[in-house]
């Protein structure tokens, strides 16, 4: 059965020169051959992170602080206006859903919980549903998982669903699939198992869990309802804090023809922009100011933005005032669900909680 797609084939054939691929690969579709398939999906996965950074500016620089899934206008904010802006995961992965599915492939798309950082670390219960990812299955009956809007710590490449089969990912860390059930779940069967993305940052670290999923589908109304908690809602993390990461690519050095990797990693978080090229994680430069992030956000990341969505932070809690991250930081002092928030120009911040540790 065929899985429509909204955009055209002129629509696919933008986005394809848009991420770099190779003309050879511009002109492969879904064959029904696994092996050829599995090799498109690989390189379509390398170049759309590297070409469509994850980011969240949308809810920051713009003045309705909110943001749009609907794959046509990610199409015309990412590929027609070619200002080098991307999404977060609902607006990217929907996105490029309706591209693998106007490029022949039967991809569906499922909810995923995922575990909040500390201290950079992701640690305790699991969320409800804030993130997504592509699911496809090939000729062959193997099924892969592709995750185009995680971020920094998302897979670099698409991930077959199968238990614990480690693949290295970018650098020394490791990443597998654990199939098993979450601490939260009561009804415990063999079909309630869910696939936990896991990872290592090199072979003498423990395994973290990092989100899960089930193979169930959930269809983009779905998704328009969490995207409203994810874009809104006080306690998200993406509503007080800027965020891009763009991965980069280049050619493998033991491949012949054009097939391209990923080998590192460029990241900002509200005024730091940060860099890993395989080792560890270097500051490579520190915004102050917005007129510094704005000169950073196009030299690092190739994003420039309007007039308009420039005006569109002043007097936002994410607006550097001469005290970069730390200013920011500094309004907000956790995340917490104790924090009662009242989001923009008017923000207050009441902590519920202890009293903070001088």
């Amino acid at each position: 059965m065929a899985f429509p797609s909204v955009f055209s084939e002129d629509q696919i054939v933008s986005f394809l020169e848009h991420i770099g691929l190779s003309s050879l690969l511009q002109q492969q579709r879904f064959s029904g051959n696994a092996s050829q398939d599995l090799h498109f999906l690989q390189q379509l996965h390398t170049h759309t992170i590297a070409a469509i950074p994850y980011e969240n500016l949308w809810l920051h620089y713009n003045p309705t602080h909110t943001n749009n899934i609907k794959p046509q206008d990610t199409f015309n904010s990412v590929i027609t206006n070619r200002r080098g802006r991307g999404g977060y995961c609902f607006q990217v992965s929907i996105f490029f859903n309706h591209m693998l599915r106007g490029l022949g492939f039967p991809a569906y798309l499922a909810p995923v919980r995922i575990r909040h950082r500390l201290d950079g670390v992701p640690q305790g219960d699991y969320s409800g549903w804030v993130h997504l990812v592509n699911l496809i299955s090939l000729a062959d009956g193997t099924k892969w998982a592709l995750d185009v809007g995680f971020g920094g710590d998302g897979p670099t490449a698409p991930m077959q669903l199968v238990h614990d089969c480690p693949k290295t990912n970018l650098g020394r860390q490791e990443i597998r699939l654990w199939h098993d059930w979450i601490p939260a779940q009561l009804h415990r069967t063999d079909g309630t198992k869910l696939w936990i993305y896991q990872y290592r940052n090199g072979p003498e670290h423990a395994w973290n869990s990092f989100y899960a999923f089930s193979e169930e589908e959930a269809i983009e109304a779905d998704f328009q309802n969490l995207n409203w908690y994810t874009g809104s809602h006080p306690e998200s993390f993406q509503t007080f804090t800027c965020i891009i990461v763009k991965f980069l690519r280049r050619a493998k050095s033991d491949v012949g023809d054009s097939d391209q990797e990923i080998y590192g990693k460029r990241m900002l978080v509200n005024g730091v922009v940060k860099e890993n090229l395989g080792g560890r994680t270097t500051v490579v430069e520190d915004c102050m100011t917005e007129e510094q992030r704005l000169h950073a956000l196009e030299k690092w990341f190739g994003i420039m933005l309007t007039e308009e969505e420039k005006a569109g932070i002043r007097g936002w809690v994410t607006e550097l005032r001469g005290d970069g991250s730390e200013g920011v930081l500094a309004g907000i002092r956790t995340r917490s669900e104790n924090w009662e928030v009242r989001r923009g120009k008017d923000r207050w911040w009441k902590w519920n909680g202890p009293a903070a540790e001088e």
